[in-house]
């Protein structure tokens, strides 16, 4: 099968619950495409689907609606030529879209606005639209206005055409005779629409202002532009679920989306050229191998040719949500390509495999789980498994904590993880548990101690004889280790002082609570030794005793990991993100607006990495799963003695293990 046409995509964005997923069922339905399979996990990453709509090929990006999983859509964004914003009707929801605009603003993408489940909505439609605008800064035109039979909205004007329509259940929407009643609110809004647009055209405000009414091809081809350019976003609305819209909508898509080759402008790529793309997403997709799915920019790209130095193996094309074999792609084509073992997601393929693209970074990770294998036995295939998903999924990171001896994912959320974990138990059939991760707590010293320390054994021919005197003393915090020699005249001879200095640093890996010790100093100031039995050995294992019977007369405390935070949120909930903060001993540091995000403050923090297990879930239920944060390691300080002496109980058993 070969298929060389024009493809254009668009990405369905928007957040949890608006009914993305059932908009691009109506969508692919209208369409004529196949039904869509029942999928586990769906609703967690991206889904490709393939449409063909009037004898133009489409694939569509449904992307998920969680926060957690917000990198997709902005893998989506880098690659789509259109994208279509979905949104509740009720303006109190609007607040969830801000993440949306502000990504839309940032990958600079043409974009429309569709409101969905205007079925059930009985409120104002402009106070909806008023919600959106205040959170893009792009300048939105209504361009249909709701008929309604008392509450219910059961049709639309369109503001450009000024044609009325009627819904019917099933059925296209029929053309009616527009009522009287809406000719007041129609005129309103037609004459926001064309001002708006007077806004970025001098021809078009100048006929205005003369009184010249502008025709309705005219209002067409303008709205194409400026949308097409990105200067204005449309705002449709229909019900996604009863079919009703989806027609208008696939005329904006067809009508108002930019080409590919605008598309390859505005990404700085001349469109003429050779074989041009970029992998936006890769699947390990068991038997099939690795599949990287990709965008291609420009050109043509054939079964078994070459691109950065890789042969490929492969491509398939979305019908629907199956993946269909191709012999060759052609412009704007967004396609899953074989065997290219060493591309990564964001990577470009050209021929001369020199070429560069922007790509977004993933976000910092805000929650942890540590895991381990049920049975020993899988932990050769729980590694295998783990790089697969981690080339997957840029925001998950792999973390094998050398201090605590775990390993730990660290990702988006709670539900980020699970999805992680259900993939592990449901394609590579491990078996894991999980646990809170290990905090990597340490401890210091406050007062200097001095022992002395023999080893003597004699066992038969050369025994064994070390003699040592050591002072341990505290130093400053973050100052780390220090070995000091003072022997003088020979009281150990020099071939041994770096075996004391050895023992002293390993012996400090372990305190008495169980962790290293840190900023600490220790000082050899006197000894003895035997010319036969004195050995490296005899000399670590006196300086061991030394240190171990010294550090309780040091006044040891334990310290804690602190972490400085930077939590971003709308400031409608500042307040609350505080409290949190201080019921787990954070220590608030301040809070302004979040720079270039209008609404939305950024409080920095100083909280114990103890208390920051399950932050971002009690976070995001109070901030409509909004909150967010970056968090980098600050400095250490004392744990609360409660804390210490929790530690202290249960050091026992960390030895033991």
């Amino acid at each position: 099968m070969s298929d060389v046409s024009v493809s254009r995509s668009c990405a369905l964005i928007g957040p949890f619950g608006v009914g993305k997923t059932t908009l691009a069922e109506a969508l692919l339905s209208l369409a004529g495409a196949p039904p869509r399979r029942a999928k586990g996990g769906r609703g967690v990453g991206m889904q490709v689907l393939g449409a063909t709509y009037l004898g133009e090929n489409w694939t569509l990006l449904d992307c998920p609606g969680s926060i957690e999983f917000f990198h997709e859509t902005e893998a989506a964004l880098a690659v789509a030529d259109f994208a279509v914003l979905v949104s509740d009707p009720d303006p109190a929801r609007a607040l969830a879209t801000a993440p949306h605009f502000r990504a839309l603003a940032e990958a600079g993408i043409p974009f429309l606005v569709f409101i969905n489940r205007i079925d059930g909505f009985t409120g104002r439609l402009r106070d909806t639209l008023a919600a959106l605008q205040a959170q893009s800064t792009r300048p939105m035109v209504l361009r249909e206005v709701p008929i309604r039979a008392g509450e219910r909205i059961t049709g639309y004007v369109d503001v450009a055409s000024e044609r009325a329509w009627h819904y019917r259940p099933g059925e296209p929407s029929e053309l009616i005779t527009m009522p009287s009643e809406i000719a007041p609110r129609k005129h309103e809004a037609r004459t926001s629409l064309l001002e708006t647009l007077a806004d970025h055209d001098d021809v078009f405000l100048e006929k205005l202002l003369e009184d010249v009414v502008p025709s309705s091809a005219e209002v067409f081809e303008q709205l194409r532009r400026d949308q097409a350019a990105g200067i204005i976003a449309e705002v449709l609305f229909g019900a996604a679920e009863h079919r009703q819209g989806i027609r208008r909508l696939w005329k904006a898509l067809r009508h108002d989306a930019p080409s590919p080759a605008e598309t390859a402008r505005r990404h700085g790529i001349e469109p003429e050229g050779e074989a041009l793309a970029q992998i936006f997403k890769t699947i390990h997709a068991g038997h099939a191998g690795k599949l990287s799915l990709a965008r291609l920019f420009r050109g043509e790209i054939r079964d078994g040719m070459t691109l950065s130095g890789m042969r490929l193996g492969g491509i398939q094309r979305a019908i629907g949500d199956e993946m269909q074999k191709v012999t060759e792609a052609g412009p704007g084509a967004l396609v899953a390509l074989g065997r290219l073992e060493s591309a990564l997601t964001g990577a470009v393929l050209s021929a001369d495999g020199a070429t560069a693209l922007p790509w977004p970074m993933p976000p910092p990770p805000v929650h942890a789980l540590a895991i381990a294998t049920e049975d020993r036995k899988d932990d050769v295939k729980l590694s295998s498994a783990l790089q697969k998903i981690a080339e997957e999924d840029p925001t998950l990171t792999v973390e094998h904590n050398l201090e605590t001896g775990e390993t730990v994912l660290h990702g988006q959320g709670e539900i980020h993880l699970n999805a992680v974990l259900d993939r592990l138990a449901k394609a590579y059939n491990l078996r894991l548990a999980t646990h809170r991760p290990q905090v990597a707590f340490k401890e210091t010293i406050r007062r200097e101690a001095r022992r002395h320390a023999r080893f003597k054994r004699q066992t038969g021919g050369h025994g064994q004889f070390a003699d040592v005197t050591l002072e341990i003393a505290p130093r400053g915090r973050g100052e780390g280790f220090l070995f000091i020699d003072k022997i003088v005249g020979g009281a150990i001879p020099r071939q041994f002082i770096p075996a004391v200095a050895e023992a002293a640093e390993a012996t400090l890996q372990k305190g008495i609570f169980g962790y290293p010790v840190v900023d600490t100093a220790v000082t050899l100031v006197d000894g003895g030794f035997h010319t036969v039995d004195s050995s490296d050995m005899a000399f670590k294992t006196a300086t061991r005793m030394a240190i171990q019977e010294a550090l309780p007369e040091a006044d040891p405390v334990l310290l804690e990991p602190i972490d400085h935070l930077a939590i971003a949120l709308p400031n409608d909930f500042t307040s609350s993100a505080q409290r949190i903060l201080s019921s787990r001993r954070g220590r608030i540091l301040g809070y302004a607006e979040k720079p270039g995000w209008p609404g939305w403050d950024e409080v920095e923090a100083l909280l114990p990495q103890a208390e920051l297990h399950g932050l971002i879930i009690e976070l995001r239920s109070q901030t409509q799963g909004l909150g967010t944060y970056r968090r980098h390691f600050d400095h250490l300080a004392e744990a609360p003695a409660g804390l210490a002496e929790k530690f202290a109980a249960s050091s026992g058993r960390r030895e033991n293990k």
